[in-house]
């Protein structure tokens, strides 16, 4: 057995996992170590996949590791050794037609049996014999060799009923001796038949094989060394074959073991209703609801450790020992990705590299060595490790308390800076004073229940736990006289102490009580505040699709005023329009800063009746004077009085009504004749009366001449915005084209 599986053996011991284990191991095909080699993460993403299907059980197979060395040097295998191989090819032939997702889909798919493999599958029965329909040679043998049985048993019955032989029977059944057909007769049957005796029962007679049916059994002798050798040539042939196949043969081997892996943890979850934990990359245990599989009824452990030293004290027999033990076992199992009980959801527990536990007492004769000498030396053996997680039971064990707990405070300071994570119970309170004051110290007391006087199995966090010796001596039997003295012998100072001790941690308790429920109430607090937000953002989206509904509705009556000014034309239609689009942008502009504009220090405010001057804001609170006195008051109950400048927002005038009547748009005007003034003015018209009748291209007519009309019309074309661009239509007509 290697170092590693020592070790691993070890750690299992040490936190009850045995049973564990071995109920695990029974859900495998072979026999193996539980470890996984490979990536974690992968191998989790493979068994959720295989959690969600229902698959085949694999037929048990044993290690094959020898078989293959020997097929390197072409040795030639037995039928069962052949047979252990086809096992695995007709499993993953048997995956391959199950409807797999991702990532087991590629993986299965990806492992291809070979046609020569394929046929020799061919070859065997489910009882793993050769299929002697196959081979005509072998299906004759068999059949005789069935018939010379038969033949056997028949002669052998003859014999059980024939008178010559009625006086020497014990009895008329035929028995199995040694693979034998024999019958059970009493001495001096010699002189009624000739037979060879195979063995002699306990009560003194003879198992017997009569001489007539020597000739049946050399019969089967020799058809069964036939048969032999007609499975030796098939053991042969495909061992020839394996030979050839020999590094698929161990892929299929390496690849039916991590199957296996996966299939026995899933199927051991739902036999048990076990979680997987997948370890998370911080240093942080927190269990929810965590259940040690060794344990009967357990009380389920929630406790959450992400500091780097957990101290556990408190009352004796209270389980610091069980929960030290727990929370290494759920880094254990969520290590190597096996099952346990947990809530999934709540629980996550961190990767360490390696698992120590110094628990059992090192005290050995043999080795003449002490319990603080052997502990001293485990804790040696730790200054050569890195990103360990360790639980230490009795960390003062087997030396005066206050001595050691100066020097293991020492230790476990310089230890975890190399990265190690301890777990330490303890039942002296020198340590746990000189380590309570450390952020990096997590303290946790055993809770114990007074009235009852009985242990809780429960932990309180944050605080330091009395042992309770006296209330377990007297539980456990001890005479209270006996206990009453140990106390005066105690003194009343340390018993003091440990009262307040007590009180501190009963108070400690109330508070997180209390504390827990202002979480749940503020949670409700917050549940309706995430109420309220939801409803002021579905009335905003209320108010805004209104908006944008009366915006469409204005542009669709703005564009059928536009295709009815098109009709006719209509000055007084167009001034109209221009009004109605001056004042929507205005009413706009107004809604837009009466919404920006908000109180600050100096606005004149009107608190309930009282008038005031608001001098500052802080949060959701206002300070306000008032007939000189100062005031802090909710911002949400003041109002803006109405003495204070602020923007005026117009009434919202009357409503005018248009009539539009119908008027033809023109694609030309003619200046001839014009003064320059009335030119540009009538040209200004002509273009504001097309871009309101959507005209793309219009002409100006201004004749030829001396060119002074248009060269005042380019001119002004030149500044106007709306115009894409002009030119002289060819053939000196006098006319100017214009884009629009």
């Amino acid at each position: 057995m290697s170092t590693q599986q020592l070790n691993e053996k070890s750690i299992i011991q040490k936190l009850d996992l045995d049973g564990y284990i071995h109920q695990f191991k029974q859900f495998l095909a072979r026999e193996k170590s539980v470890v996984m080699q490979g990536d974690i993460n992968q191998h989790f993403r493979y068994i959720s996949a295989l959690s969600k299907v229902q698959f085949p059980t694999p037929h048990e197979v044993p290690n094959l590791d020898r078989e293959l060395a020997r097929i390197k040097k072409q040795a030639i295998l037995t039928l069962d050794e052949i047979y252990a191989f086809v096992t695995m090819f007709s499993y993953f032939n048997t995956l391959s037609a199950i409807g797999f997702s991702e990532p087991l889909l590629s993986w299965i798919k990806g492992i291809e049996i070979p046609e020569e493999i394929v046929e020799i599958i061919a070859y065997f029965t489910e009882e793993g014999s050769i299929n002697s329909e196959r081979d005509p040679e072998l299906f004759k043998l068999e059949r005789a060799i069935k018939q010379n049985r038969v033949d056997i048993k028949e002669t052998l019955y003859k014999l059980a009923h024939s008178s010559k032989l009625r006086d020497y029977l014990v009895d008329t059944q035929v028995h199995y001796n040694g693979g034998e057909e024999t019958l059970l007769v009493r001495g001096g049957f010699n002189n009624a038949i000739k037979a060879t005796v195979v063995a002699r029962s306990a009560g003194g007679f003879f198992y017997i094989i009569p001489q007539s049916i020597s000739h049946l059994k050399e019969k089967e002798s020799s058809l069964l060394s036939s048969k032999e050798e007609i499975i030796y040539r098939y053991c042969k042939e495909i061992s020839a074959v394996f030979f050839k196949w020999e590094r698929f043969l161990a892929f299929i081997n390496k690849e039916y073991d991590r199957f296996d892996h996966y299939q026995a943890r899933v199927n051991f979850a739902r036999a048990k209703e076990f979680e997987f934990i997948l370890p998370s990359k911080t240093k942080r245990i927190k269990l929810q609801e965590f259940a040690h599989p060794a344990i009967e009824n357990p009380v389920p452990i929630t406790m959450d450790m992400n500091k780097q030293i957990m101290l556990v004290t408190g009352v004796n027999a209270g389980g610091k020992t069980m929960l030290l033990k727990s929370m290494l076992s759920a880094v254990y199992m969520s290590k190597y990705l096996l099952p346990f009980k947990c809530d999934a959801s709540k629980t996550e527990v961190g990767h360490y590299k390696s698992i120590e536990a110094v628990i059992d007492d090192p005290q050995s004769v043999k080795n003449d060595i002490s319990t603080f000498a052997g502990r001293m030396q485990e804790f040696a053996k730790l200054f050569a490790k890195e990103d360990a997680i360790v639980g230490v039971d009795e960390i003062e064990l087997g030396t005066d308390s206050d001595e050691a707990a100066s020097l293991f405070r020492v230790m476990l300071d310089e230890l975890r800076k190399k990265g190690i994570t301890f777990i330490v119970t303890t039942h002296h309170k020198r340590l746990a004073s000189l380590m309570a004051s450390d952020e990096q110290v997590e303290l946790i007391a055993a809770l114990y229940d007074e009235e009852r006087r009985l242990p809780t199995y429960t932990f309180l966090q944050g605080s330091i736990g009395k042992s309770y010796a006296f209330e377990t001596a007297q539980r456990y039997g001890v005479p209270i006289s006996i206990v009453n003295k140990a106390k005066v012998v105690y003194g009343e100072d340390k018993d003091n102490l440990n009262e307040l001790i007590e009180k501190s941690t009963t108070l400690e308790r109330e508070m997180r009580l209390k504390i827990g429920k202002i979480d749940e109430e503020l949670k409700s607090v917050e549940k309706l505040k995430v109420k309220l937000e939801d409803e002021e953002f579905r009335l905003q989206e209320h108010h805004r699709k209104a908006i944008a509904t009366l915006e469409n509705r204005y542009n669709a009556a703005t564009k059928k005023a536009r295709e009815a000014l098109k009709a006719k034309e209509s000055t007084e239609g167009r001034r109209l329009l221009n009004v109605a689009h001056q004042r929507k942008e205005f009413q706009q502009k107004e809604i837009k800063l009466a919404k920006e504009e908000a109180l600050k220090a100096g606005d004149k405010v009107k608190y309930r009746s009282h008038k005031g001057e608001l001098l500052s804001l802080r949060g959701k609170d206002a300070t306000i004077i008032v007939d000189g006195l100062k005031m802090r008051v909710p911002l949400s109950q003041l109002k803006r009085r109405g003495d204070t400048p602020q923007v005026k927002v117009k009434p919202k005038p009357k409503e005018v009504k248009v009539h539009i009547e119908k008027s033809g748009a023109s694609i030309s005007v003619k200046l001839l004749g014009m003064y320059a003034d009335e030119a540009i003015d009538t040209v200004d018209k002509f273009l504001s009366d097309a871009l309101v009748n959507g005209l793309n291209e219009v002409q100006i007519i201004h004749g030829t001449g001396g060119g002074v009309l248009s060269k005042l019309v380019a001119e002004y074309l030149k500044s106007h915005p709306k115009i894409e661009k002009f030119y002289r239509m060819p053939g000196n007509l006098g006319i100017t084209v214009v884009e629009l």
